[in-house]
């Protein structure tokens, strides 16, 4: 007499991971530098609108001032990507009070319309400038009241844009969110978002980069839109129910996308965005996802929850004569 029995094991991937929500990008996402490129510059370089907003959430509970600080916001020098001499302008604008987060426009992948939305908290141009090049420049002090409040966000939203207005070198940056002007310290339960990524991937072949967008409960399926990825690398989408499922990716110059459904269990959860270099190069790129209305859907700096853990469920057959 033969009899089987079914064994089903779950073997969960353990994280231990330190909150550091402030830098953007993310000691997550392991990307070095966003980029914006000047508005002259032709697309084919990596940047599709020469603009880029991100949102920062301020908890209610922290009162005290806060700094919005750009590492290297110069055109020029150690970091930045050179197209002829640099004659590029990059403005950033620092926006709070009502409108900041909740209006329409400023939640789009597109820079049209009333993006720039709310009250102008700060601004400054920058051209080539050794003063600031592989230095940091801060916005500041900011009250966190100046912010917008968003109850479904529990805290105030500060939004930054960075636009090319002139020129076509790439400026390679980052941001920090401070509880001082001249040094990174985190504002504790803090975090940023952006609904459209420009960025620059590792150098090197085999590396990795993540981009972490979060599911709400009306979620269905999705789609992940990249451009200029230039055929020299892979897209997989991790979960805690997915193992590597591809996307397509996009070519010189041009957008790719790939529709993927969302399960019951990746509801309420961050998914893992993989994008694998496969040839060693200098490359900028945009990405983007849009849930089953066309809508922007945020990624996050610091993964809500942490990284997905996949949870693997293997069936194993025993056979007992």
């Amino acid at each position: 007499m033969k009899s089987i029995t079914v064994l089903t094991i779950s073997l969960v991937c353990l994280f231990t991971f330190r909150v550091s929500a402030q830098m953007v990008p993310g000691e997550f996402e392991q990307i070095d530098f966003l980029i914006t490129f000047g508005k002259s510059c032709p697309t084919n370089w990596g940047d599709d609108d020469y603009s880029q907003t991100f949102f920062f959430i301020i908890p209610e509970s922290f009162t005290h001032p806060v700094y919005i600080r750009v590492f290297d916001p110069d055109i020029g020098g150690e970091h930045d990507q050179a197209n002829g001499e640099f004659d590029t302008k990059i403005k950033y604008e620092v926006y709070g009070g009502s409108g900041t987060y909740s209006e329409p426009d400023a939640r789009t992948i597109h820079p049209k319309g009333n993006y720039k939305s709310g009250t102008l908290i700060a601004t400054k141009t920058f051209g080539q400038n050794e003063l600031y090049d592989n230095e940091w420049y801060s916005f500041g002090p900011i009250n966190p009241l100046e912010g917008e409040f968003v109850d479904e966000l529990d805290g105030y939203v500060i939004k930054i844009i960075a636009e090319g207005v002139r020129g076509n070198d790439g400026n390679l940056y980052k941001y920090f969110l401070s509880t001082q002007h001249d040094a990174n310290k985190d504002v504790e339960g803090a975090n940023a978002f952006t609904y459209e990524y420009s960025f620059r991937l590792p150098e090197s072949a085999r590396q990795v980069v993540h981009l972490y967008p979060f599911i709400d409960r009306n979620v269905v399926s999705i789609k992940q839109h990249n451009f200029d990825l230039d055929d020299e690398a892979q897209v997989m989408l991790y979960s805690v129910s997915k193992n590597r499922h591809n996307g397509n990716i996009s070519g010189n110059d041009v957008w790719s996308q790939s529709k993927h459904l969302i399960d019951e269990e990746e509801k309420n959860s961050t998914l893992d965005i993989q994008i694998l270099k496969t040839k060693p190069s200098h490359n900028d790129v945009v990405a983007y996802v849009t849930n089953q209305y066309d809508e922007a859907v945020a990624f996050f700096s610091n993964p809500i929850g942490g990284p997905p853990k996949y949870k693997y469920k293997v069936n194993v057959k025993r056979k007992n004569d």
